[in-house]
């Protein structure tokens, strides 16, 4: 027979997420008035105008640097600046700078940068969420 568990005994504390050690490629943009961060499938994304500029994943690959969010038109422009950007494996549409990279940091700095200017090659304008459909029952 089991033991219930005491109704009144505190909530067991839940394990905190691993803190990301590539926020520090984000502490720029920080100081823009039209910053916002938010949590993306586990890794920390930056946005400006609520255009989706960086995402930082500091996980295993291919989920291990900063994902550039861009659109593919516009890969060939950034790379031809930026040569040490590949297309993220599992998001072709989007380009990836993995940690590994031995330009990492002054890379990184670099896409910052780019996103503080609002560069062109650079940002997405998210699609807005559908509504959740509510389901009907008798």
């Amino acid at each position: 027979m089991r033991n219930r568990p005491d109704p009144f005994a505190p909530p067991r504390k839940q394990p905190s997420p691993r803190p990301n050690s590539l926020i520090w490629i984000l502490e720029p943009l920080e100081r823009d008035a039209a910053y916002t961060h938010r949590k993306m499938f586990g890794c920390d994304a930056a946005y400006l105008d609520e255009s989706l500029y960086l995402v930082v994943a500091d996980r295993d690959d291919p989920w291990n640097g900063v994902l550039v969010c861009t659109s593919k038109e516009r890969h060939a422009a950034l790379l031809s600046e930026i040569p040490n950007l590949l297309p993220h494996p599992v998001l072709g549409k989007w380009l990836y700078l993995p940690q590994g990279d031995e330009a990492f940091e002054p890379t990184a700095e670099k896409l910052a940068a780019l996103a503080l200017a609002r560069d062109p090659r650079v940002g997405v304008i998210p699609r807005p969420k559908s509504p959740r459909r509510k389901t009907w029952r008798p």
